[in-house]
């Protein structure tokens, strides 16, 4: 049975990407003495570093990391992996600390793990492999309309620029004939700890030029070297990303360099605004600006009593 930690803190630090997240967490976990787990799920590959933003040697050194870079892009990986790993580092935490930080832009992920998820079948192999073919074969819009066709409560919902969320509904409504919208009870389960949620945002335009300056960053450290590496296995999932599918269409020849780097720059920004609609639904949230340190740790203090 798991142990209730009725006075333990689960800390949610997100916000979009390139906003300062890491930073800030690092030094919160220092101030409370406690360890990060990530909840970005981009970063969860062993081999991608540059693309993903990656905490570096140094940031890993000034605060442990848990579930960054624990997984390989060949692994199969879902958010009830995710769970179960991240209530397993939980608990190891909350035996040396009353604090506990989880960090990251994927709402996905933070969401599972505040609320829980629905105890759904896992895809059959060869149903998974059908439709990663099918999306190969016809794209975004291929599978969008087949999700629109068999279960069209769940298209309405569904993030249409995520093709991962729309292959899941497919994959789970062609392996059991149920909907995925159906099979899902929707409820949260109550965990055995405090939650607090905490959304780091800063101006628009002070963010965009953040994510253009990561992006120059990146080119330099070598992200399009990175790219050019990874070209033979750009049909896996945890390739089909902001960063890598941009200069995989320039090796194909779609496009210039130049313009490959700034649809990097405008993918990103545009991934960002969802993030931020995404958070918007978290009426239980207190947002800060990056850097308001003092401000964050008075109040998680304050709600910690």
């Amino acid at each position: 049975m798991r142990i209730n930690y009725k006075d333990k803190l689960l800390i949610v630090v997100t916000g979009p990407t390139a906003v300062g997240k890491t930073e800030t967490c690092i030094r919160l976990a220092q101030s409370l003495r406690t360890e990060i787990i990530s909840a970005d799920a981009r970063q969860f590959y062993n081999e991608l570093k540059i693309g993903t933003a990656s905490p570096d040697a140094n940031e890993l050194s000034l605060a442990k990391h848990y579930l960054t870079g624990h997984i390989s892009i060949f692994d199969y990986y879902n958010v009830s992996i995710f769970e179960r790993q991240a209530l397993k580092v939980l608990d190891e935490i909350f035996k040396k600390s009353d604090f506990a930080i989880l960090t990251g832009g994927s709402g996905l992920y933070i969401d599972t793990l505040c609320k829980g998820i629905d105890d759904l079948p896992d895809a059959l192999p060869e149903v998974r492999e059908n439709v990663k073919m099918i999306y190969k074969e016809e794209g975004l819009q291929g599978i969008r309309k087949l999700l629109q066709k068999v279960d069209p409560e769940y298209y309405d919902e569904v993030d249409k620029a995520n093709p991962n969320r729309i292959m899941r509904g497919l994959e789970i409504f062609l392996s059991t004939g149920d909907k995925f919208s159906e099979l899902r009870k929707k409820t949260s389960i109550q965990r055995p700890f405090q939650i607090k949620k905490i959304i780091l945002n800063r101006p628009r335009h002070e963010l965009f030029d953040r994510i253009n300056q990561r992006t120059h960053v990146m080119i330099q450290q070598g992200l399009i070297e990175e790219a050019i590496r990874f070209f033979p296995l750009r049909h896996l999932n945890a390739l089909n990303t902001v960063g890598y599918k941009e200069l995989f269409a320039w090796i194909e020849n779609q496009w210039s360099l130049e313009a490959a780097i700034e649809k990097i720059r405008v993918n990103t920004r545009r991934y960002a605004k969802r993030q931020l609609t995404w958070f918007k639904q978290y009426d239980d949230a207190v947002w800060f600006l990056p850097g308001e340190e003092k401000q964050i740790l008075s109040f998680i203090k304050k709600e910690k009593g």
